[in-house]
């Protein structure tokens, strides 16, 4: 065998050699001729006592990945033996990883060695994902995977042209990744044929129950044949998730893993009393002082969000917004300008709380507090993946105290507070409590002179050093890889758009 090597920022197709179109996601793209691995797979990962196949110890290997995640220890070997799964699990679990690896382990045992799978083939795994960014995620997961498998699939979600992605599905998938909205659209034109589904999976089931994404299963779910496996797995379980998981799963085998407290231990939490008109202020201030890389702000609205970015661009802090207002272009060249450090601030409804899975995230802001508890644990969890540790920081405003006694109630915990955040004016200072944050533009001629907003040791990443450089300190950058700058223009209907894959983390798979 030779060690040919893999292209990890390039979409590699065998057979028609044209790439797919972004809008097309097609994910797991078989390469000839490849040695997955000159270290044996068994040696190289802990997951080898799980028995998957040695192509997918070899893809964990490459990934830096050496030991399951507490879920996937407890999933894997009844998914493998043919059970259905309900897993209760908090984002960042590693639970993608646990549906994903025995659905590509059983599908390798069922191919024959060596044979080419025919052309036109019928998806044989459906999963359902809530969001088109979470979609995407696990596709790339299943192509991290799966890479050396020769197994193929794609991603279907709404807000792109559907033809690019109806080609893909004619030309023949063993795995289909997919939106509710964008897959019942495509049954209902008779372009993509379930009746060859042997497993079913829902992830995320109660954020698709908060979607209003349940009769829409139930439809997709009558749709597949009744004699197949399924898994459902959800961060919470109210009791119309509990009725589903009923009318769906057969003698399921359950799973419930907490999440790791070791996680929260990594996370920095504290809170600033600021009111309402001040909160950009702060944020800029603290972006001027803290070593910020990659930062994920929350606010409650879409236009919260857009109005956060433009005070944030004013102030020579480049940053991106993302909600349900963008379309799928813009949402994921945002995505992609977040991910390589472009714009190091991404600004987001709640609609990044779940799924959005980038390397790297230092800091969460909370600029408004959720309306829900819940999604206090789902935000800050974006930060301290995969054994790094990060800063998760929240405003307060006078009417969302209730909000705040709620998360502490549900969290069983006191966010600590911030030093000196009694109030926004012993916070802010009364020197700044003058000035607005839209006079805060001026500052960029004052970064290199020391204190918090300057100096050689000082924090503001998300505005000097390597990232989000603005104005003519953008110009003095280097050009960004080609790569980076191909994904960026991707997104839109029709366009080449780079594969960036799952990136490595040093401990267990993630996803």
């Amino acid at each position: 065998m030779r060690e040919t090597p893999f292209d990890r920022d390039a979409v590699v197709v065998i057979g028609p050699r044209d790439p797919i179109p972004a809008a097309a996601g097609r994910f797991i793209v078989p390469v000839q001729d490849v040695l997955v691995s000159t270290v044996p797979a068994a040696e190289a990962t802990g997951f080898a006592h799980l028995g998957l196949h040695d192509c997918l110890l070899a893809a964990l290997a490459a990934e830096g990945y050496r030991e399951p995640t507490p879920i996937q220890s407890q999933a894997i070997p009844p998914a493998l033996a043919g059970r259905d799964l309900l897993g209760i699990a908090q984002t960042g679990t590693g639970k993608t990883a646990a549906f994903a690896l025995p659905i590509l382990h059983r599908l390798l045992a069922a191919s024959m060695p060596g044979a080419r799978p025919p052309a036109g083939r019928k998806p044989r795994v459906l999963v359902l994902s809530p969001t088109r960014e979470l979609a995407a995620q696990i596709g790339e997961s299943f192509a991290t995977y799966g890479r050396n498998t020769g197994l193929r699939g794609t991603v279907i979600f709404g807000g792109v042209g559907q033809g690019p992605q109806v080609n893909a599905i004619a030309r023949g998938i063993d795995v289909l990744v997919a939106t509710p909205g964008r897959l019942l659209d495509l049954m209902g034109q008779r372009l993509v044929d379930l009746s060859g589904i042997e497993v079913f999976v829902l992830d995320e089931a109660d954020r698709m129950l908060d979607m209003g994404f349940i009769e829409p299963i139930r439809r997709i779910a009558a749709a597949v044949p009744a004699r197949r496996r399924t898994m459902l797995f959800s961060a919470t379980m109210p009791e119309e998730i509990e009725r589903l998981a009923d009318q769906l799963l057969r003698d399921p085998v359950k799973v419930s893993v907490a999440p790791e407290s070791s996680t929260v231990e990594r996370i920095s939490q504290r809170l600033h009393f600021v009111p309402k008109a001040r909160k950009t202020e702060l944020l800029i201030e603290l972006f001027d002082r803290e070593p910020v890389d990659l930062a994920l702000v929350f606010t409650r609205t879409k236009h919260g969000a857009d109005r956060v970015v433009k005070q944030l661009r004013r102030a020579g802090i480049s940053a991106e917004a993302i909600h349900g207002n963008r379309s799928q272009g813009q949402r994921t060249r945002a995505l992609e300008a977040f991910r390589t450090g472009r714009s190091p601030v991404l600004v987001a409804t709640d609609i990044a709380a779940r799924g959005l899975d980038v390397d790297g995230i230092t800091h969460v802001v909370n600029y408004d507090l959720p309306m829900e508890p819940e999604a206090y644990v789902h935000r800050i969890g974006r930060t301290a993946r995969a054994g790094a540790s990060g800063v998760a920081i929240s405003f307060c405003d006078e009417g969302e105290r209730g909000l705040l006694r709620e998360i502490e109630r549900k969290t069983r915990q006191s966010i600590p507070r911030a030093a000196g955040a009694a109030d926004a004016e012993r916070e802010l200072g009364p020197e700044r409590s003058s000035r607005s944050a839209q006079d805060s533009g001026g500052r960029r001629g004052r970064q290199g002179s020391g204190g918090p907003r300057g100096g050689s040791n000082g924090g503001g990443k998300a505005r000097r050093g390597g990232r989000g450089r603005s104005g003519a300190a953008a110009e003095r950058a280097p050009a960004a890889p080609a790569h980076a700058a191909a994904a960026s223009a991707g997104g839109g209907r029709g366009r080449r758009q780079a594969w960036r894959p799952f990136a490595k983390a040093g401990g267990g798979a993630r996803r």
